[in-house]
């Protein structure tokens, strides 16, 4: 049996690399993905936890499945975004999006 810590291990991983990736990255659909690993990092707390605390309890597998839903939301909501930006700007660089300036 793999030990909890390992698990942690791993999602903090996965965490800083998302953090990585929104705080230096330009391109927009480049954080997306960061904000992407992020909560993909989350999903795998949940489900740690989940199998070393509660695993005749089905709500760590509830919680990962809503934020899957969620993701799922927020990639299609920002991709949406970003290609509305792109036909107005012609371009996905977040720096260049200020169209809510005044």
């Amino acid at each position: 049996m793999i030990p909890l810590w390992m698990f942690l291990l791993v999602a903090a991983a996965l965490f800083c690399i998302g953090v990585y990736g929104v705080l230096s990255r330009r391109n927009a659909v480049a954080v997306l993905m960061g904000v992407e690993l992020m909560l993909n990092a989350v999903n795998i707390n949940l489900v740690a936890f989940w199998r070393y605390m509660t695993p005749l309890n089905m709500s760590g597998q509830a919680f990962a499945a809503f934020i899957y839903v969620v993701a799922a939301a927020e990639a299609a909501v920002g991709l949406a975004i970003v290609i509305s930006v792109y036909r107005n700007r012609r371009s996905v660089i977040v720096e260049d999006v200020n169209m809510l300036k005044w």
